[in-house]
């Protein structure tokens, strides 16, 4: 048995009598391989994280101070992805814009973009585990249920009146984040985003990735990169729920954002 395994295992042993049934859920999911040994990419905080991001990332941005000065619940987040964030929701800053949240965790993300989005976002956040239901009503609404139930996800968005951003940052399962993405991309509205974060998982196996996995989400997105370019090839669309209608997809690290708006047949025009 490898070290973090024995050292997993003594945690659960000696925090199993002590710790409240309430709590364990979220302790099994921080013990779970997530991150393949997070150590590996933690960063060192006896740094700044704010002078890490800004340096690397050249960013300085009004996110950037709301993630770093975080006094309320708990949010993680890997530092390339503030930049992103930033670049693809700040044309929804201060409207009355709605936001899905898929994953709730320990609450912080939710709080975060209160702060970033406005009063007059509307933000929901879905999440299987019922310990997640005291975040309902602090700055977003919280609905607990599966990623992949289509009737849970309809009477999400019916509540929120539709949607516009969606930010999937769930189970990370390989089934799930694409049965959410084929039952919300259609219901996005034109202009909408939908962005999936955590996609370093697509090669991890507790994910049902790999490398070569037939389930790694990036072997999708090639195959939604087809379905976009069908007007020049003959083998239609093969996923037409999340590629009807999308216009671009940006792949970043561990991060795919899909782009919604209305697609027409190409045409071309020689000018003399």
């Amino acid at each position: 048995m490898a070290l973090s395994d024995r050292l997993k295992l003594k945690i659960r042993e000696s925090a199993r009598p002590l710790v409240p049934e309430f709590v364990k859920p979220l302790i099994r999911d921080l013990l779970r391989p997530t991150y393949r040994g997070a150590q590996e990419y933690a960063f060192d905080r006896s740094r700044s994280v704010e002078s890490d991001i800004q340096e690397k990332y050249g960013f300085s941005g009004d996110l950037l101070q709301i993630f770093v000065n975080n006094k309320d619940n708990v949010v993680h987040k890997w530092h390339h992805y503030l930049p992103i964030y930033d670049r693809y929701f700040s044309p929804f800053r201060g409207k009355k814009i709605r936001f899905l949240e898929i994953g709730v965790s320990l609450g912080g993300s939710l709080q975060m973009w209160r702060k970033y989005l406005g009063d007059d976002a509307i933000i929901f956040g879905i999440d299987n585990n019922e310990v997640c239901r005291k975040y309902d009503g602090q700055v977003a609404q919280v609905r607990i249920g599966s990623q992949d139930d289509p009737a849970f996800l309809r009477d999400v968005v019916d509540e929120m009146g539709g949607v516009d951003v969606v930010l999937d940052d769930g189970s990370h399962q390989m089934q799930h984040i694409r049965a959410s993405l084929e039952y919300l991309f259609p219901r996005l509205s034109e202009g909408g985003i939908y962005m999936i974060e955590d996609l370093h998982t697509a090669y991890w196996e507790y994910y049902r990735g790999g490398y070569s996995a037939p389930d790694n989400f990036f072997r999708y997105v090639g195959e939604l990169m087809h379905d976009m370019h069908q007007w020049y090839h003959e083998e239609g669309q093969k996923h037409p729920a999340a590629s009807t209608g999308c216009s671009g997809i940006h792949v970043h690290d561990s991060i795919v954002v899909l782009e919604k708006t209305k697609v027409f047949p190409p045409v071309h025009s020689i000018i003399e």
